[in-house]
C-alpha cells in the first residue's frame, strides 16, 4: 500500500497516511481512461452550431440564365453552394453529442488515474483545507507551500464556499467536493491536493 505524507496548510509534515490499494494501487487501464475522457469531452459539447442549406437561404427562386447557348456553365439557382451567399453543403445543425458509458468503466478509469497520480508522487494530502475568509493571496501561499501552485485539483469533503472563492481567480486551479471528482479533472491536473476528510470519503465510496 502506498504511503503519503500528510501536510498542513503551511507545508509542514504532520503525519502519514496509507492509501487504499483498491483505489490508488491498481494497474492503470489506458483504454478505459481514453473512453471516459472522450465521453466527458463529448458530453461537454453544446451542439448548438447551425448553418443554412441551399433550401434555407433567401433568394434563388429563378434560374439565372437559360440552360443553353450562353457559353456559360449551366446554373439552376444563384443560391447553390458554389455561389457567393449560397447555402452550405451538408450544413451542421443542432444535435446532442452526449452518450452514456457503463458505470464500471467510469470507476475503473477514475481508479486508474488516481493510481497513476499515486505512483508518480503527485498526490498531496492535507490534514484540513479550511479558510477563515475568502482570500486569494492566502490560498496562493498555501498552494506554493505544498508545491501545488500550478494546475492542481483541490478536493474537499464538501463544497466549501470560502475555499471556492479563494481559489477561483488562480489560473490552473480547480476545486471540487469529493463526491464530484471525475477522471478528466484528475488527469488534467498536475497535482491532486486532497484533505484527509475528502480522502476518507473517496475511499469509502470507491473502494
Amino acid at each position: 500500500m502506498p504511503n503519503v505524507k500528510v501536510l498542513n496548510m503551511s507545508g509542514s509534515e504532520v503525519g502519514e497516511v496509507t492509501l487504499c490499494d483498491a483505489i490508488f494501487g491498481i494497474e492503470p487501464n489506458e483504454a478505459a481512461v481514453h473512453d471516459v475522457v472522450k465521453n466527458h469531452l463529448a458530453n461537454c459539447r453544446q451542439g448548438t452550431q447551425s448553418a443554412l442549406t441551399r433550401a434555407e437561404v433567401s433568394g434563388g427562386g429563378i434560374k439565372p440564365w437559360k440552360q443553353k447557348g450562353t457559353g456559360r456553365a449551366r446554373q439552376g439557382s444563384i443560391r447553390a453552394p458554389q455561389w457567393t451567399h449560397g447555402g452550405i453543403v451538408f450544413a451542421p445543425k443542432p444535435r446532442d453529442y452526449s452518450y452514456t458509458l457503463n458505470k464500471k468503466i467510469k470507476r475503473l478509469a477514475l481508479k486508474s488515474v488516481l493510481s497513476e497520480k499515486a505512483a508518480d508522487g503527485d498526490i498531496v494530502v492535507i490534514d484540513a483545507i479550511k479558510m477563515d475568509e475568502p482570500k486569494t493571496k492566502t490560498f496562493s501561499e498555501f498552494l506554493k507551500a505544498v508545491g501545488a501552485e500550478r494546475k492542481s485539483l483541490i478536493v474537499t469533503a464538501e463544497a466549501d464556499e470560502l475555499v471556492i472563492k479563494s481559489a477561483r481567480n488562480i489560473p490552473g486551479i480547480k476545486t471540487t467536493p469529493a463526491a464530484l471528482i471525475n477522471t478528466y479533472d484528475v488527469l488534467n491536473a498536475q497535482k491532486f491536493v486532497v484533505d484527509q476528510a475528502a480522502l476518507a470519503k473517496i475511499e469509502e465510496v470507491f473502494a
